[in-house]
């Protein structure tokens, strides 16, 4: 199970903190704490490690007292981590993140940490696209990167729908409102039965 997904920069101000486990303790300090396992790492070194000393931080969900471990890649200014229970693949968790940035990049065309700043409801909404409740859902990139359009179609759809101002199919100004009906006139008609069925 993936207990957390962590992204901070090479400073170790945390960009996208999610938990799928509790946290016992301040998640500053789980942050600083594994900001510290993996920045302190040579660069020569294998990109996970066991770390018990996270243990008293995060309480797995069935409470067995898993050992856990902290699978991380840097890329430029940024370190993706994941910390995991000792069941998960290591190098599967690492397709993972690969997976990750690449949905990302996707998403923002060679993403930086200024998308991940400003866009962090974006990349929270593609990081649950690929993960929920601790469990991968989805690791083609081609289908989270399509689901990602499609919300984001829906979203744009439902704005311009709610804005009273947008302009709506045909060009014509108030085309979009001509058959929509006020509360106080859908009422209004109920009451005297001109809409009835």
């Amino acid at each position: 199970m993936i207990h957390a997904v962590l992204i901070f920069n090479t400073s170790g101000v945390p960009r996208l903190t999610k938990f799928y486990s509790p946290i016992e303790q301040s998640a500053q300090t789980l942050v600083e704490k594994i900001y510290s396992l993996v920045s302190s790492r040579q660069s020569e070194l294998c990109n996970f490690l066991d770390a018990p000393e996270l243990e008293p931080y995060l309480k797995p969900k069935d409470g067995d007292g898993e050992k856990l471990r902290v699978v991380y890649r840097s890329y430029a200014t940024l370190y993706f981590v994941f910390v995991v229970d000792i069941a998960e693949s290591e190098l599967g968790i690492l397709d993972l993140i690969q997976v990750f940035v690449e949905s990302l990049d996707n998403a923002f065309e060679n993403v930086c940490e200024l998308d991940l700043v400003f866009h962090f409801d974006e990349a929270h909404h593609i990081l649950s696209e690929i993960i929920q409740g601790g469990l991968v859902l989805e690791t083609n990139v081609n289908e989270i990167d399509r689901a990602v359009q499609e919300a984001a179609r829906a979203r744009k759809e439902s704005f311009a729908s709610a804005n009273p101002l947008s302009l709506g199919g045909g060009g014509a100004v108030g085309s979009r409102s001509a058959g929509l009906q006020t509360p106080l006139g859908w009422l209004a008609g109920r009451l005297t039965g001109v809409g009835a069925r």
